[in-house]
């Protein structure tokens, strides 16, 4: 069930044009933009490749329209999953499976982060369920934080910020 990198890189090919849903961008460029924001960072190459590929799970989904517009949370971060193992190490698989949970955590502990988010975003955010409340800040336990180190084209939770 795994894709071939060939495969991703025809989905690229065919759908990477495709407007992001509820975005001003497309697949391709926020694929583009996340991952040279992680370049920017100093990420590793492993997180590098997760912001590439963080969204993929809404190219191998045939949804159409916005998602959350129509009350829907398309569990692209999870659906994607099977289609990378073998593929992709772990860590790589773990952040992109982690990513909303890392944008949750980020609005919970970062002033404004939320607020900067599109309309689309933080809609999906509210259905997707928020690990971290909103309206006040996220424990400071280690078990607390989100496993990804990524969250997508809007910052990176690097190993210096406290968890």
């Amino acid at each position: 069930m795994a894709l071939t990198l060939h495969e991703i890189e025809t989905l690229f090919e065919h759908r990477g044009h495709e407007q992001y849903t509820g975005e001003p961008v497309t697949h391709r460029e926020h694929a583009l933009q996340s991952a040279t924001l992680g370049e920017r960072e100093g990420a590793s190459d492993a997180l590098i490749t997760a912001a590439l590929m963080h969204d993929l799970g809404h190219l191998v989904q045939d949804m159409s329209g916005t998602p959350s517009a129509q009350g829907i949370d398309d569990v692209h971060q999870y659906q994607v999953v099977p289609f990378l193992r073998g593929l992709f190490p772990d860590e790589v698989i773990a952040a992109i499976a982690g990513h909303v949970d890392a944008k949750s955590y980020l609005c919970a502990t970062r002033a404004g982060y939320h607020a900067a988010l599109s309309e689309d975003s933080k809609r999906s955010l509210q259905l997707q369920g928020t690990s971290f409340p909103l309206s006040r800040p996220a424990p400071s336990s280690p078990g607390r934080a989100p496993r990804a180190r990524f969250t997508c084209g809007c910052g990176m939770i690097r190993p210096s910020d406290p968890a």
